[in-house]
């Protein structure tokens, strides 16, 4: 593991930071949220078959996984700024696209270009968090961005619906523009150069293959970005799922699908909050070891209400609620404690990490879209999986266990 001096840890949190970094994170989610509700329309614009508009989602996600291994060793190599207002920018070309789309394939591809300039701000934001944080502190500021970010999925898909009810899809995208001229103008206005001299030898003195190559022989390292992964698929299997399920199956109006879809947000951001607040006396390990079964026995509820159809709707939403809240126990500690293996190559790993869960996401919501019945069983067994295989990286390959131990001595 490198060695390098931990940043000062902080008794107050900076929260103009912690917002401009929200912001940056929160690209992936409002390009994702905001144009749910809008789905069947698209497709109805399109004269697509039921289902294809959702290859948008699953390009989208395809461009947020590739982009990432270019920003993190950029980020390492030439700072921090330079790349993410070259992402901002692609992001902001690739929105005009989307607006004025002609066809279905053309806008499934300028989502794809759409993600890998939306992919800039989330890869970077987490190594800035490492370069002006310690461990644990870190682990807090990214609990921190969750109560930021968090509203994206509250408030996107409202947003979305509210357009729709006045406004074609197209109008969605304006939105999409408008909001990445504004975090492009703050970031030009606020966010300083934090990349380390010394992060930027190491990035110049090796090849980006053979940083990946390095990293990828900590099996510590593996088993955090997998364990995350893993968990965030089980969430891109919800929100892959979730405009069907919930406006064609539950019959529930599109302009209400945003308060479904934000009341499980709420949960995510509560106990990311709660996450937080713990993260003053414990370790991020310590917490995931003892939060990843809550995790388990919410999915397994989900998954054998979805096959015997136990409580209609309601016996899917509620464990489904409990499943989305417990993630914010599991997300941030993941992030923070695969960026503590090794501090100087910060925006690599973060690329990593984004990378291989975006991956993740555009195969899950594929195969979600592939495998959909017209039930909640598709999504709950796909979510039960993933959590299972998060589990199965965590225990096997991060083996947390005796962190956690020293830290509850």
């Amino acid at each position: 593991m490198a060695v390098l001096a931990a940043p000062a840890q902080s008794a107050r949190t900076p929260w103009g930071l912690v917002a401009l970094l929200g912001a940056l994170t929160a690209f992936g989610a409002l390009s994702t949220d905001m144009y749910l509700p809008g789905l069947p329309a698209i497709g109805r614009a399109f004269h697509a078959p039921p289902g294809a508009a959702q290859a948008s989602l699953s390009s989208f996600f395809l461009g947020l996984a590739i982009g990432q291994f270019f920003y993190g060793p950029a980020s390492d190599r030439w700072g921090r700024r330079g790349p993410l207002l070259f992402g901002t920018a692609l992001y902001l070309a690739a929105s005009l696209a989307c607006a004025a789309a002609p066809s279905l394939p053309v806008l499934v591809a300028a989502r794809f270009v759409q993600g890998l300039g939306a992919c800039a701000g989330q890869v970077i934001a987490r190594a800035v968090v490492r370069d002006r944080f310690a461990h644990q502190e870190g682990a807090r500021i990214l609990s921190q961005l969750m109560l930021v970010m968090g509203l994206a999925p509250i408030l996107a898909p409202l947003a979305g619906g509210a357009l729709l009810a006045v406004s074609s899809w197209r109008a969605i995208f304006w939105v999409m523009t408008s909001f990445g001229v504004l975090v492009g103008g703050w970031i030009v206005v606020s966010l300083r150069e934090s990349r380390s001299a010394e992060t930027a030898a190491k990035a110049r003195a090796e090849h980006p293959m053979a940083t990946y190559l390095a990293l990828l022989r900590h099996p510590a390292l593996v088993g955090f970005i997998l364990a995350g992964a893993f968990n965030s698929a089980a969430l891109f299997a919800y929100i892959a799922a979730s405009p069907g399920l919930l406006i064609t199956t539950y019959h529930i109006a599109p302009e209400l699908f945003g308060v479904v879809f934000g009341l499980n947000a709420v949960g995510l951001i509560g106990m990311s909050q709660v996450n937080a607040h713990l993260l003053r006396w414990r370790t991020p390990e310590y917490i995931l070891v003892r939060s990843r079964p809550v995790s388990i026995l919410f999915a397994v509820a989900l998954t054998a209400d979805a096959y015997t159809g136990f409580g209609g709707m309601w016996g899917v939403l509620a464990p489904l609620f409990g499943v989305i809240a417990s993630f914010g126990l599991v997300g941030a500690n993941t992030q923070a404690a695969g960026l503590n293996v090794d501090p100087l190559r910060a925006g690599s790993i973060s690329a990593l990490m984004g990378g291989v869960t975006f991956a993740a996401g555009a195969l899950v919501s594929a195969l979600t879209a592939l495998f959909a019945d017209g039930t909640a069983r598709p999504m709950a067994a796909t979510i039960l999986g993933a959590i299972l295989a998060s589990s199965l990286a965590l225990y096997a390959l991060a083996r947390p266990g005796h962190q956690a131990s020293q830290a509850g001595a």
